[in-house]
């Protein structure tokens, strides 16, 4: 995605996004609230309102998107009412497409940056285990240089070619969402049966539509390259629409202004938006639920197996994970060789981490929060960048039927963490 200076980015603006981690008590799946659209509207109250938001937000849903799988996966079943039986690997994909999206991007600096199918600028993997007693969620970075498989064409007609050595935020322009998901796919050696695609437009809405996100920033945080620019003090801070979505989209303000660093910072901001949504009253105010599930409903596209009540399954498999854990995470990676822009892979961990989801087991982080959060708590644990692990890494030894301990290069935090950003100063 190319960033515009400031002379650009005066009218407001959004970015697409989702990589989370979750808050702090028990919930109902707060996650999926994010990430599914008809979840909150479950919660609405009886009678005549609750019957017109799902009418309303079901048909706010876009044309679905069929995911094909890769040769010699076999299909994972649609759950029926009640909680879903079994795992879920769900992915969802933000683009940094501008078009059709109007307003400030119909000028020719936002066209010229992105337009047309977009970039999966973005890109997160929710996976619940079978027994629902613990999930991930892995954030993998758009500048990631992975092999890339063949796949249908986005017009539906053809072949779109893979390639050995491809940067992975161009999966989506490729091949569209079932690209996406491919790619991940032959990454972690699991099969994902459901996605969805989110536009800019989509995270300034559901702020809105909870009466702004507050997050907590040890640092000032300040990035002349976001629509709005960003200028915000230490402290907390109450984030609104587009003012919102420049947080989520940037890179120059926060942590060592890398891709990398960003995604940290969402996940800062992802966890205050799931309390605020638990905790923060969000729950027992049905025009808030109805606003948060329609402005989602609105700006994603889901694939085919996914349906409003498939979102509300998946959500109840949260129900009572419990927050500890739940783990959010980089997928692990380290520079490119070939190019410093890049990463490539870190091949030891990213077995371990593949080995962990192929065979249902849950991962223990042993390193940091990454370079643009911090854990205030006395308890936080580490917060500066490790170096990457190599093996042998007995750190990284899982215990026979326990948790896969995965090296320190690994950045992330639970659920239960409650994080800071740190601006790039």
């Amino acid at each position: 995605m190319t960033d515009l200076p400031r002379r650009h980015q005066r009218a407001s603006s959004a970015t697409a996004v989702r990589h989370g981690r979750l808050p702090r008590r028990r919930a109902v799946g707060a996650i999926a609230r994010l990430l599914a659209a008809a979840v909150a509207v479950v919660a609405v109250s009886a009678g005549s309102v609750a019957a017109y938001a799902v009418w309303d937000v079901t048909r706010s849903f876009k044309p679905t998107i069929h995911l094909p799988g890769l040769p010699g996966h076999t299909d994972q079943a649609i759950p029926n009412v009640g909680a879903i039986e079994g795992g879920v690997n769900f992915l969802i994909a933000g683009t940094d497409s501008r078009s059709g999206l109007g307003g400030v991007y119909q000028s020719s600096e936002e066209q010229d940056a992105s337009s047309g199918a977009g970039n999966n600028d973005v890109t997160m993997l929710l996976h619940i285990a079978q027994d629902h007693r613990s999930a991930m969620v892995i954030s993998f970075p758009r500048d990631l240089m992975v092999p890339i498989p063949d796949c249908p064409a986005a017009s539906g007609d053809g072949t779109a070619y893979g390639t050995d050595k491809g940067m992975f935020n161009t999966a989506l322009s490729r091949g569209g969402l079932p690209c996406v998901a491919l790619t991940v796919e032959k990454m972690t050696g699991i099969t994902i049966p459901f996605a969805a695609e989110i536009n800019f437009t989509g995270v300034s809405a559901m702020s809105t539509a909870v009466g702004g996100v507050t997050v907590c920033l040890a640092t000032p945080v300040s990035d002349d390259f976001t629509n709005p620019p960003l200028d915000l003090p230490a402290g907390q801070n109450t984030l609104v629409g587009d003012e919102a979505l420049s947080f989520l989209r940037s890179r120059h303000g926060v942590g060592d202004g890398s891709d990398l660093g960003r995604i940290s910072n969402q996940q800062v901001f992802l966890s205050a938006l799931a309390r605020k949504v638990v905790d923060g009253g969000v729950l027992a105010n049905p025009l808030q639920l109805y606003g948060l599930a329609k402005a989602a409903a609105t700006n994603m596209t889901l694939s085919d197996s996914l349906s409003p009540t498939t979102l509300v399954q998946i959500g109840l498999a949260l129900k009572d994970t419990g927050l500890d854990n739940v783990v959010f995470m980089q997928y692990p990676a380290v520079t490119d060789p070939d190019n410093k822009e890049r990463v490539v892979p870190n091949e030891y961990a990213a077995e371990l981490l593949g080995t962990a989801l192929v065979n249902d087991r849950p991962v223990k982080l042993t390193g940091s929060t990454g370079v643009a959060a911090e854990d205030p708590t006395p308890t936080g644990g580490a917060t500066s960048p490790a170096t990457p692990a190599t093996p042998p890494d007995t750190s990284a030894t899982p215990t026979p039927g326990g948790p896969v301990a995965l090296p320190p290069s690994v950045t992330g935090q639970t659920a239960a963490q409650q994080t800071c950003t740190k601006g790039n100063n």
